[in-house]
């Protein structure tokens, strides 16, 4: 650990109890902080060649959206971005971290280019947890699907105002505590791929099929295709279609959480039949030496311009300093201080 972060653990030490409290943990005896108070995650934007090579805009001031973007609520941190094009505007959305309520909501942010970000509002909230917004377009219309796993389902939305009006409209899968629900139209028919251990080790990989969105969605018969996997098993963004292979990107969950992102080609996907492998050059996401993503990355969304090249929001993250950072056999499986509530980001 850096000297800075110490120091200023060291300072919060001598806080009044009261402050202690509201930061995380007033003496050393304690429970500790939430999980998702001990991590800065913050937005990136990177571009490329392609959707396997992707590095830092120079022209982009990153990270482009950080917690002291949000002007309506308490942020503790931004992170899981998606984008979608309407009428020459890039719409992102991402999962915003309420630090008053303790609790995910979606918050939207536009661009002109795709390098300067306006922050905007939140666009979706809910009783429980919200993230990963999975946006896409079909039949000219506007759905999403984010995850919900506090409530043991998938739940999809669908946009009554685009971008800021969002209603809850079927809900595909129940029975697990599903984690990063990632659709993929392919051949006539939906696929879902979304990471399903009840144990919040990262570890299981679900695939699930359907002929039409709004289900019904059957698993598929290969299913679990990850199993006990935290390198492989949990997704980290859309999947994309590049000169005809399909890409699946994974979360590299060990040995901390959000570590870097991984690259996979899906060779077979039929109603039978799964096959993937890792692609050369894989894990095309990692930390950076940066003050926002130094500590890893977990998340990407590509999308392919009209000139062939690549645009992509990532995000990224750091220790909190005003924590002590967990250590050796505190950290839960996913690398983090788990107590059963999933919310890292």
């Amino acid at each position: 650990m850096s000297r800075l972060p110490e120091t200023i653990y060291k300072l919060r030490r001598k806080l009044p109890r009261r402050i202690q409290r509201i930061l995380g943990a007033s003496d050393e005896t304690s429970p500790g902080p939430e999980p998702w108070r001990l991590r800065h995650w913050s937005v990136g934007i990177y571009g490329g060649p392609s959707p396997l090579l992707l590095r830092p805009l120079p022209e982009a001031e990153n990270p482009v959206l950080t917690a002291n973007d949000v002007t309506d609520v308490p942020a503790a941190f931004v992170a899981d971005p998606f984008m979608l094009r309407e009428n020459g505007v890039w719409h992102m959305f991402f999962e915003v971290m309420n630090e008053r309520r303790g609790k995910g909501e979606i918050g939207m942010a536009t661009s002109e280019d795709g390098v300067r970000w306006q922050y905007h509002q939140i666009v979706l909230r809910e009783s429980f947890h919200l993230s990963y917004p999975y946006v896409f377009t079909w039949g000219a219309e506007y759905f999403m699907v984010p995850e919900t796993e506090e409530k043991r389902a998938v739940h999809l939305y669908r946009a009554r105002s685009f971008p800021a009006g969002w209603a809850r409209v079927a809900t595909l899968l129940t029975g697990h505590s599903f984690k990063d629900p990632s659709l993929l139209h392919y051949e006539g028919r939906w696929w879902m791929f979304v990471e399903a251990d009840d144990h919040y080790r990262c570890g299981d990989l679900r695939l699930c099929h359907a002929a039409d969105l709004f289900g019904p969605w059957v698993e598929h018969p290969m299913s679990p295709i990850v199993t006990g996997n935290p390198l492989t098993a949990r997704p980290a963004g859309r999947i994309v279609v590049h000169d005809g292979r399909i890409i699946r990107y994974a979360q590299q969950c060990q040995p901390v959480y959000g570590l870097r992102v991984r690259a996979f080609e899906i060779t077979e996907l039929t109603p039978e039949r799964y096959d993937e492998r890792e692609v050369s050059g894989s894990p095309v996401l990692s930390g950076a030496d940066a003050p926002w993503n130094a500590c890893g990355m977990h998340h990407v969304d590509a999308h392919e311009l009209e000139d062939g090249r690549w645009l992509a929001c990532v995000d990224g993250w750091i220790w909190n300093p005003l924590y002590r950072q967990p250590a050796g056999d505190s950290l839960g499986p996913n690398g983090y201080s788990d107590r059963g509530d999933g919310r890292t980001a």
